[in-house]
């Protein structure tokens, strides 16, 4: 049986390898078919549903760009806006700082008027009083010294 089955393999029709009969045209018109068929039925709403996706991404990427865009755009006005901003609050900062200061200078310059004014007081008082204690210490010393007097004499 092996070789009945080795002849049968070994045994060719005339026209060799390429045989062009019949059955030539007739694949070349199914594969003309089958070609024509997928084209309809396959890849040309595969090559619609391609470029709709094309168009659909094109699209996208325009419309993100001019976000883009604006977002930098805004940004930059907004850096702008925030600089200015902060000039002004460095402006006003120190402007505050001055003014702070001043206050604080013109409270030192009364408190050292009211402290002045109490210390010239109290020096005044302790002088009066001062005069005061020396008068009538005088007034005892002569007391005293008379009655020192009176009692050497008598």
């Amino acid at each position: 049986m092996l070789k009945f089955s080795f002849l049968f393999l070994t045994v060719e029709k005339p026209g060799g390898l390429f045989d062009f009969d019949g059955t030539l045209p007739l694949i070349a018109i199914q594969f003309l078919i089958l070609m024509f068929l997928l084209n309809i039925l396959l890849y040309t709403p595969l090559l619609k549903i391609i470029d709709e996706r094309s168009e659909y991404i094109a699209n996208n990427l325009q419309e993100a760009s001019i976000i883009l865009n604006k977002a930098n755009e805004l940004s930059s006005q907004y850096e702008k806006e925030f600089s200015k901003i902060k000039k002004e609050v460095e402006l006003d900062s120190l402007t505050l700082q001055n003014l702070h200061k001043n206050i604080l200078e013109i409270e030192i310059i009364s408190s050292q008027k009211i402290f002045e004014n109490y210390l010239n007081q109290t020096i005044n008082n302790f002088d009066s009083e001062k005069e005061k204690i020396l008068t009538s210490l005088d007034e005892e010393i002569n007391s005293l010294s008379s009655e020192i007097i009176t009692k050497i004499v008598a």
